[in-house]
């Protein structure tokens, strides 16, 4: 078995790249696909671990793209870290990630909540910042009791201190993949997997879709894969691992959603310059 969306402590995870590749191997599965936040930082250490361990490690990443029902998770696979042009469009995400998550702050600090931006970085520790290191500062804080109280009260989309992100389009970070030979997925889409929905992704540039997903219950996983397979589009699967302390949202425990190996080389020969379908 196989599991092609975790995180680790390069963006919103708690365990280090290479401590994430030895739970693989602790659990046995053969690949990961390492798709944290908005960066690439975490693939050399990983991939060493991996070559140590007898892991393979799938270059990844996970992109937020704007789409018609707001916010779409898009999983990049086969880049890798390193390259100018995808370095330079993750830069300037992370830059809106800091921006937006200064705005969080800003926002709680007038609900009367004690935290500060340094809160907030002393969680990332350097890393890509998410929602996730918000909420587990206001646990430490003790605003909550636990990180889901966090979004639930404060962070999540609807509650009084959420902040959009400046989201590009699927196309752009599509073409930007497909130019340095990678394919990319559309996560955990849940009652969006639709063939309505699917259709006109898939001409933007769309070559996957996530079917197996801890938030995905059988009806979501039936909707979904049907839709994959009327629209010719790959499929992919992960548990969105960010570690077993960190029991935020719709996270399961890694290697947990029995995704077959071979959906890997289907993915895999959706590159361009393959010699699989496109």
């Amino acid at each position: 078995m196989i599991d092609l969306h975790c995180h680790s402590t390069a963006s919103d995870g708690v365990l280090p790249p290479a401590d994430v590749v030895a739970k693989a191997a602790s659990l046995g599965l053969r690949a990961i696909a390492l798709t944290d936040h908005d960066t690439t930082a975490g693939l050399a250490e990983a991939r060493e671990a991996g070559l140590r361990l007898g892991v393979e490690v799938v270059g990844g990443c996970e992109f937020s793209v704007a789409v018609p029902w707001g916010e779409m998770h898009l999983l990049a696979y086969f880049i890798e870290p390193g390259d100018a042009a995808i370095e330079a469009f993750l830069t300037e995400a992370r830059s809106d990630r800091s921006r937006r998550a200064r705005d969080m702050v800003t926002r709680l600090v007038g609900l009367g909540v004690k935290i500060s931006s340094e809160d907030v970085l002393r969680e990332s520790g350097g890393a890509a910042i998410g929602r996730p290191h918000v909420a587990r500062a206001l646990q430490r804080l003790g605003h909550v009791t636990s990180v889901q109280q966090a979004f639930d009260r404060y962070i999540g989309r609807g509650r009084p201190a959420f902040v959009e992100k400046q989201l590009p389009s699927l196309s752009a970070v599509a073409d930007l993949v497909h130019a340095r030979g990678g394919v990319v997925s559309a996560a955990h889409l849940k009652s969006f997997g639709t063939v309505a929905n699917l259709g006109p992704l898939k001409e933007q540039g769309l070559d996957a879709v996530e079917t197996r997903h801890p938030s995905h219950t059988g009806d979501y996983l039936a909707t979904i894969t049907d839709a994959a397979m009327s629209l010719d589009l790959a499929r992919s699967g992960g548990s969105d691992w960010h570690g077993e302390s960190d029991a935020a949202g719709t996270h399961a425990a890694l290697g947990s959603q029995q995704v077959p190996d071979e959906w890997l080389g289907l993915l895999r020969a959706r590159c361009p310059g393959s010699a699989g379908p496109h």
